[in-house]
């Protein structure tokens, strides 16, 4: 009887895997394949060695969700970085910046700080670069920031901070800040090096949000109406878009809505010093003021009792809340190396009385026109009687 052929089954005890990132906008291969795909060699009979050896081959993400050896790094939540060992952020550069919302003056404020390794640009094998903020959607002249350009440089150093007022915290959570890092060229169009786009939902009102982040290429633009079959799984996605874009298309500009008071002269005033004079100067509060921001003041005017101011201060509110607001109208008697001396004051509301009531209802009524009155000041402090 013959003998069969003895096959020998050949084993591969490691395997290597790929993947990539399918999530939509530039794909960009995993960092660290094995965080995803552990290898582990097989098992010896000796155990001890082969098991130490094991072990070491555990992936940094299995070896810290297993609780042996040093507890994880927690991450800064106070700077937000991204990864640049991808091709994309390699060629392109990095950028970093911060961003701060105000809510009390709704305005959004971002600092350009540096950007480190961008692609060169030009023969000599630098650039021009220059940033320029956009708010999408609608990016228009109109919503349009830039910095300054900082030539023949590859690791530019801005430290400018550009601000947007009149951002209400609807515009924060449905609008995106696109941040273009592009190269200034004289004879020709400017080119863009690299972008970010930093949805402002993710910055909290009042508190500095520092990014480090990788230039990336511009996402290919959506378009709704030409979409396959597979897209059909982003059709919420891009409903939302279109909802967006008409929204965007509609608004034509904003129109900032406050109360201008004017500090026009005052005749009269009481003589504070020994000299038979004062050194007068008036203050402003529109109350109630929680954040302490509505006060304001003039310059101080040296001996006399009939100073001229012709002062302009702006208070950036509604006509609805402003018919609850007080404002209080003070003068003072400066004096250097001691207090201050109260002089009179007055205060228009709706629940004053006689010529400051007046005043004010008229104000109210007519809005967008200059309405001005004498008023005869107290010698009470007018916060001393509410």
């Amino acid at each position: 009887a013959s003998k069969s052929p003895t096959v020998k089954k050949l084993t591969v005890s490691i395997q290597e895997h790929m993947a990539i990132d399918v999530c939509p906008g530039p794909i960009r291969p995993i960092r660290q394949i094995s965080a995803y795909f552990p290898r582990l060699s097989p098992p010896s009979p000796g155990g001890g060695a082969s098991a130490a050896v094991a072990s070491s081959l555990l992936s940094p993400l299995m070896a810290g969700a297993s609780g042996g050896g040093g507890a994880p790094l927690a991450a800064d939540t106070s700077i937000e970085t991204d990864s640049c060992d991808s091709d994309d952020g390699t060629s392109l550069g990095a950028l970093e910046f911060s961003l701060l919302y105000r809510r009390h003056t709704s305005s959004l404020h971002c600092t350009i700080l540096r950007a480190k390794g961008l692609k060169p640009m030009d023969f000599d094998g630098l650039a021009d670069p220059y940033v320029k903020l956009h708010l999408l959607p609608g990016a228009c002249k109109a919503n349009k920031l830039k910095t300054r350009t900082v030539h023949n440089c590859l690791n530019p150093a801005w430290n400018e901070t550009l601000t947007y007022w009149g951002i209400t915290e609807e515009d924060m959570h449905r609008k995106t800040l696109r941040i273009s890092v592009c190269d200034e060229d004289r004879l020709a169009p400017n080119e863009l090096i690299g972008e970010v786009r930093v949805a402002l939902r993710r910055v909290q009102p009042d508190q500095l949000k520092r990014y480090s982040v990788c230039l990336e290429h511009p996402p290919p633009l959506p378009s709704p109406t030409t979409m396959s079959a597979a897209l059909r799984g982003i059709s919420c996605y891009l409903r939302e878009w279109e909802t967006e874009q008409q929204r965007s298309q509609e608004e034509r500009g904003r129109l900032l809505e406050g109360l201008c008071v004017g500090i026009v002269r005052c005749a009269h005033l009481a003589a504070m010093d020994v000299n038979g004079f004062s050194d007068p100067y008036v203050k402003i509060y529109l109350k109630p003021d929680l954040h302490k921001a509505s006060k304001h003041k003039t310059g101080i005017m040296k001996k006399t009792l009939n100073p001229e101011f012709n002062e302009e201060f702006f208070y950036e509110i509604s006509l609805s809340e402003l018919s609850g607001k007080t404002l209080e109208v003070t003068v003072w008697d400066y004096d250097l190396g001691k207090s201050n001396d109260f002089i009179g004051g007055v205060s228009l509301s709706c629940q004053s009385q006689g010529e400051p009531l007046r005043h004010w209802l008229d104000c109210l009524k007519n809005k967008g026109n200059r309405v001005e009155r004498w008023h005869t000041l107290t010698n009470k402090l007018p916060g001393s009687t509410c």
